[in-house]
Parts: structure tokens; sequence; C-alpha cells
């Protein structure tokens, strides 16, 4: 399983989890749950602004999701490490220079959102570009 597909497992996966009311309460899932199986597209939209958000306030640190890929990956438990996010944007097909990690990482967080709306995920517009 690559890498976007996890990220987009473990996004859908807590949305799955989450109660349906839409309320802010936990969406309680175990990470072994959450990545069991990639959805191939939810069966209706999720809203990953508020599944992130409701992570982020479970782990009650101050991740900025928003705007670092690298923070997106520790609110998901995953490798946030310079190889891990070079392995990402050869996934995405990133075509600039990897050696540029601050590009690179402006390039992942904008690619990551605008790949997961296109595969059923609600994210605002400002996040994708």
């Amino acid at each position: 399983m690559g890498i976007f597909s996890t990220i987009m497992t473990k996004i859908f996966g807590h949305a799955e989890a989450a109660p349906s009311s839409g309320s802010s309460g936990s969406a309680a899932t175990t990470p072994e749950a959450a990545t069991a199986s990639a959805p191939s597209a939810p069966s209706s939209p999720v809203d990953v602004q508020a599944v992130l958000t409701a992570l982020a306030e479970q782990k009650g640190q101050t991740l900025n999701w928003r705007t670092s890929i690298v923070d997106l990956l520790k609110l998901l438990d995953m490798d946030s490490s310079l190889e891990a996010r070079k392995h990402l944007a050869q996934e995405l097909h990133y075509s600039e220079s990897t050696e540029d990690s601050a590009a690179m990482n402006v390039w992942l967080i904008r690619q990551v959102m605008q790949k997961l709306a296109e595969n059923g995920g609600k994210v605002p517009e400002d996040l994708r570009h």
C-alpha cells in the first residue's frame, strides 16, 4: 500500500468510525481498524477538515496539518521523515527536485488535499490550492 493510500485510509476510516450525527465527538477507532483496507472511495463525501480537526483535538498538541505535510503525517501517526516525504512525492509524480524540501513540502500538502478531494473527500477550496 502506498503512502497516499495509507493517508486516505486513515482519514476515511476515521470518518466511517465517527458518529453519523456530524457532532465533534471522538472518532474512536484503532489504528489497525483504520488501516485494514484502503477504501477506493467513500459512499458519501468525507469531511476531511472535520476529521483532521477532531484528530488534532484528540492529540492535544498543536499540529498545523492545513499547511504542513509533516504535521499531517504526524497527526495520522505516519512516518514524516524526509525519506518518506520523498517517497510520497515520487508516488504523486512530483517533477521538481526533492532536494528543495521546502518547495516539495508545500506541493505535497496541496497535492494530498487535492487527491483526497478527487477520491471522495470534502476539502475546502483554500486547502487545495
